[in-house]
């Protein structure tokens, strides 16, 4: 009876992993249907010999809001030329409740038997997730779709390639990373590891192609990825797929596979390049493609032959007659798949070509002035499904051609977004500047491009240049006069209107010179009268710029005696220099507010005990740095602008003085933040602090290091201690004499004027830094060898207890629950003798409990801790 039973055991086990051994790899995919309402697909490959095939007919699923359903299986064949896999698809809807973020999962306890990456295996589950984001503002989404399916095969020693062929029809970004396998709940599977290489196994985060650089050991092997995808920079969706690889021995080698680097293709155009698979063995090969433009409803790619087999080398040619449709930011993925026919198995080689499908460029922009404004116009984009457009601005012409699959208009070319129109019948505007009207003197360019659903654009147009028709005064000048810095007189130069209607606006005609303090244009006071069109300077002699605490700005307004006002320039401001002292050092900076360009700067430096100025500088930014100088010493400057308007006929270059400044450089600038290290020395209870300054003018001066220290439990930090800084090195400083190593440190440098650093960052000790409390199991007492007679915590050799234990409170035991022993010391120090007689315990188990009071940076926290100790004698 009883072998009846043994042999009935094994048989119902043996039983259990024949129905369970059938689950090798699965993912989920969904397609929106109409508002929340989503399909999701469960796909799933099987052992098509294990019985449990054919029992699950349903498989259940979660969506992620608290409800879950069971999908019914709508196919359920042999995958052909695959031995033993079976191809399991579940379909089914749901409506979710609103926007949101939903992780929907499947588990199916049936994993197979053996697999070798999996301890176990048979008794952990297989479990995919796809993760939803619904959020109108995105707009609506379908899943990633996999082309390839994920059963592979692959030889030991041999280079393993595989490409899931992903492919989204919405256009979207993709990513590609490798996750361990889950199993129960959705928890990463214990003792789960990736599958063992010679070198390494990785995926490619771009392409998704996963190599494994080399195989070790035969067997079957599961890995597990997610494809992410991306939408304005956020991601919506992932998929899990859970896959299986089963790893033979075998002795040849992948074919290899030679075609074109990515690539793009204008709207319309048809593309056309070859492949080429060559089978290093000299085998049967065949070569097939996969991959966005092959799943397009509309002029879809096509291969021919396809496939294309043949021995040792096989060609064929991909064709793809383009239209608008395909017009989208991300390029299409096709991936080429090279199979040789070696046995035991077939190895494959991937190869992916990113092909970006661009627009036209809208043709015939033309820019016409007219008055304070420009006015743009071009043709209709010839691609329909464009949505609109974007215009983009520079001053003065750019000479870029855009490069072959250049799209928009990248910055570096100097153009800016000034607008962009929606409808892609729009093709008028008007650039006023946003109301504020287009500068006199200043060559206006523009390049225009056709939009499109996804945020592509085309190629950019042409360049069209326009500028405003001379009929207002220029102004050319604002400068202090250089025939005396020292007065600080204000000399305003203007160019005279080459363009005005005098039949529309008769003279005689006077120029009104208007004056604003600042850079902005407010409450203006009238200055001069100038009679003529020819009197185009001012010498103001009424103001001073050396003493003004801010600049000046001037408009000049042209009137006819007859009809009164006109029109004006554009204001224009002085050149105000700011001095921003520092350690040895004079910061300066300007901004001035003109209508024409400043490209170079030039500054002037006079020398204590000096009367010239020299040059010592130039820049091409509004802001230079004077180094090496003595602090204390006054240093006094002006600069000279040179600059230009961007239409011809206008003097050239632009000369500008700023005003005469004086300031001296102090030391207010305090050493660069400390870095700062923390040694632990658990048995002496000591802190050793290391310091060092990153090496840096900021540091010449430091003289020492204050040290601050926040004890455990406490709130207050305290000044512990000050070192002298050891310049250009590490400094070091010993913490002592403190009842725990546990508490947190930082440190800020002095220099030589007393200013602080920022604090290092802060260093904290925590209890980890010493071992952990331990109690032993056994001990020797008085046994005579002199060694291990008291029961002191385990380490307790090399490491000193209360460096990071406040206390204890033990009690020890005999098996009747008699107390031989109690102690608060954390050192426990029990020499085996009941406490109160003082006579010794017998051999013997002995019982404790031990709550210790361990001091962490809160403060003092309690552990309890049980267990037993053997005497031995």
């Amino acid at each position: 009876m009883k072998r009846y039973f043994i042999i009935l055991f094994i048989f119902l086990l043996f039983s259990n992993i024949l129905l369970a051994t059938h689950q090798r790899a699965a993912q989920i995919t969904y397609r929106h249907v109409t508002g929340l309402t989503y399909e999701f697909t469960i796909t799933m490959y099987t052992r098509t010999s294990s019985p449990a095939d054919d029992d699950r007919i349903v498989m259940p699923i979660y969506w992620g809001d608290n409800t879950g359903d069971e999908l019914n299986r709508i196919y359920f064949q042999p995958i052909p030329d695959v031995e033993d896999i079976t191809l399991n698809i579940y379909t089914g809807e749901h409506t979710f409740p609103g926007p949101s973020t939903y992780l929907v999962s499947v588990e199916d306890p049936n994993r197979n038997y053996g697999v070798v990456n999996i301890p176990n295996s048979v008794n952990v589950p297989m479990y995919v997730e796809t993760l939803l984001v619904i959020n109108p503002f995105l707009g609506n989404n379908t899943s990633v779709e996999l082309l390839n399916p994920p059963i592979d095969q692959g030889c030991v020693g041999k280079t393993y390639i595989h490409n899931p062929g992903a492919f989204d029809r919405d256009g979207d970004s993709l990513s590609y990373h490798l996750v361990v396998c889950k199993g129960a709940g959705g928890y990463d599977i214990p003792g789960y590891d990736y599958p063992m290489t010679s070198d390494y196994f990785r995926i490619d985060e771009v392409t998704g192609d996963i190599v494994w650089e080399t195989p070790v050991l035969q067997g079957e092997y599961n890995v597990a990825f997610v494809i992410e995808e991306w939408r304005f920079g956020v991601k919506i969706s992932s998929v899990r797929r859970d896959m299986q690889i089963n790893i033979v021995a075998c002795d040849h080698d992948p074919p290899e596979i030679f075609t074109i680097e990515d690539t793009c293709v204008l709207a319309g155009d048809f593309l056309q390049f070859e492949a080429t698979a060559i089978d290093p063995d000299g085998t049967n090969v065949e070569m097939t493609a996969f991959g966005g433009p092959f799943e397009l409803s509309q002029n879809p790619a096509y291969i021919q032959p396809d496939p294309a087999m043949g021995n040792d080398t096989v060609t064929t040619l991909f064709n793809w007659p383009t239209q608008c449709v395909h017009v989208r930011m991300e390029p299409y993925a096709v991936t080429f798949k090279a199979k040789d026919a070696g046995f035991p198995v077939n190895l494959v080689n991937f190869k992916t070509v990113f092909i970006s499908v661009i627009a036209p460029a809208p043709k015939n922009l033309m820019a016409d002035p007219l008055g304070a404004a420009i006015n743009l116009s071009w043709e209709v984009s010839s691609c329909e499904n464009a949505i609109g457009y974007k215009l983009y601005r520079r001053s003065g012409e750019s000479g870029w051609e855009p490069g072959y699959c250049e799209t928009g208009v990248p910055g570096y070319t100097g153009f800016k977004l000034i607008k962009e129109m929606n409808g892609s019948s729009t093709t008028t505007f008007r650039d006023d500047n946003n109301g504020a009207g287009l500068v006199v003197g200043v060559d206006y360019c523009y390049r225009v491009t056709a939009t499109f659903f996804d945020g592509a654009e085309s190629l950019a147009s042409n360049e069209a240049c326009a500028y405003l028709k001379r009929d207002v005064p220029m102004i050319t000048h604002v400068t202090n006069d250089s025939t005396d810095l020292t007065v600080g007189q204000v000399f305003i130069d203007w160019a005279r209107p080459i363009d005005l209607d005098t039949v529309q606006y008769p003279g005689p005609y006077r120029y009104v010179l208007q004056r604003s303090e600042g850079t902005t244009w407010n409450n203006p006071v009238q200055v001069a009268v100038n009679s003529g069109l020819d009197d185009t300077s001012y010498l103001d002699r009424s103001v001073n710029l050396n003493t003004f605490s801010k600049a000046y700005s001037y408009r000049i307004d042209l009137e006819s005696e007859s009809i009164g006002y006109i029109g004006s320039s554009q204001p224009a401001s002085s050149i105000f220099l700011n001095a921003i002292p520092a350690d040895e050092e004079i910061k300066l900076e300007w901004m001035p507010n003109i209508p024409w360009t400043n490209y170079l700067y030039f500054v002037y430096r006079k020398n204590p005990g000096s009367v010239d100025y020299q040059l010592v500088g130039s820049t091409t930014e509004q802001v230079y740095r004077d180094l090496e100088l003595v602090n204390g010493q006054e240093y006094c400057y002006y600069v000279v602008s040179n600059g230009n308007y961007s239409i011809p006929g206008l003097p050239n270059p632009l000369i500008n003085y700023s005003q005469l400044l004086c300031a001296s450089p102090v030391d207010n600038v305090p050493p660069c933040q400390p870095e700062l290290w923390v040694n632990t020395d658990c048995e002496q209870i000591s802190n050793e602090l290391k310091m060092v300054l990153p090496y840096d003018s900021c540091n010449h001066d430091a003289l020492k290091y204050y040290l601050f220290y926040l004890p455990p439990g406490s709130d207050v930090v305290e000044l512990i201690d000050s070192v002298n800084v050891v310049y250009r090195d590490t400094t070091y400083y010993l913490h002592t004499n403190i009842d725990y190593v546990v508490g947190c440190y930082y440190v800020t440098a002095i220099d030589s004027v007393g200013n602080e650093s920022e604090p290092s960052l802060t260093y904290c000790v925590g209890y980890d830094a010493c071992p952990v409390y331990e109690i032993p199991n056994v001990f020797t007492p008085n046994n005579g060898d002199d060694f291990n007679n008291l029961m002191v915590p385990m380490g307790s050799n090399s490491a000193n207890p209360k460096a990071n234990v406040h206390r204890i409170d033990m009690t020890i035991f005999n098996r009747w629950g008699k107390v031989m022993y109690t102690t608060q010391n954390p050192e426990i120090k029990w020499d085996g003798k009941n406490q109160n007689n003082n006579q010794d315990c017998p051999e013997g188990v002995y019982y404790y409990v031990c709550d210790v009071f361990i001091m962490t940076q809160q403060g003092e926290q309690k552990i309890t801790m049980q267990g037993s100790v053997t005497i031995l004698r």
